[in-house]
């Protein structure tokens, strides 16, 4: 696989984008390399297109693996292992939600209902702090919900209500 100018420039878009969600920019480059390639890939071929060396690229299989955002493919006879990565873009955006979801905002919303709990335990005249925090945790215990909900909905229905939401943006403009 050969590397064109246009998917160079994605591949460091993608590894940019995914830095910001505090995912480390190796890892989300080899992901986009293997999000554009049309067959699947080995660790080599990753190496010689990115120029990376074999223990970035290892490491980096390891969490895309972890992650469910790639998974491993077998050819008859061949001893060298390939990936191939998740196609469909929402699919994709759905895992690292989920993964996002799991790592960092359960564990963030638990140590906001525990410090709620400390708040009123250990000052409990100091009404508005305990209001400013259980803002938080409302806004979280609503938002949850919906995402539950929204994603197990098939590509169709969520594609019109991302059509539906910006069709109500250029109502609101």
């Amino acid at each position: 696989m050969e590397l064109t100018p246009s998917m160079e420039k994605f591949i460091s878009s993608w590894g940019e984008m995914a830095s910001k969600w505090c995912i480390n920019r190796t890892v989300a480059e080899v992901h986009a390399l293997f999000f554009l390639a049309k067959d699947p890939l080995s660790a080599d071929d990753v190496v010689r297109v990115l120029s990376l060396s074999r223990s970035n690229v290892s490491s980096a299989l390891r969490e895309l693996e972890n992650r469910r955002l790639i998974s491993q493919v077998h050819f008859r006879g061949e001893r060298k292992q390939f990936y191939e990565a998740i196609k469909d873009p929402m699919e994709v955006f759905r895992v690292i939600l989920d993964d996002h979801k799991r790592r960092t905002i359960d564990p963030s919303v638990d140590v906001f209902r525990a410090c709620l709990e400390d708040q009123k335990q250990s000052n409990p005249e100091d009404v508005y702090t305990a209001g400013r925090m259980r803002e938080v945790i409302d806004m979280f215990n609503a938002a949850i919900p919906l995402y539950e909900e929204l994603r197990f909905l098939s590509k169709g229905p969520v594609h019109n209500l991302f059509k539906i939401t910006a069709r109500i943006k250029e109502l609101i403009n």
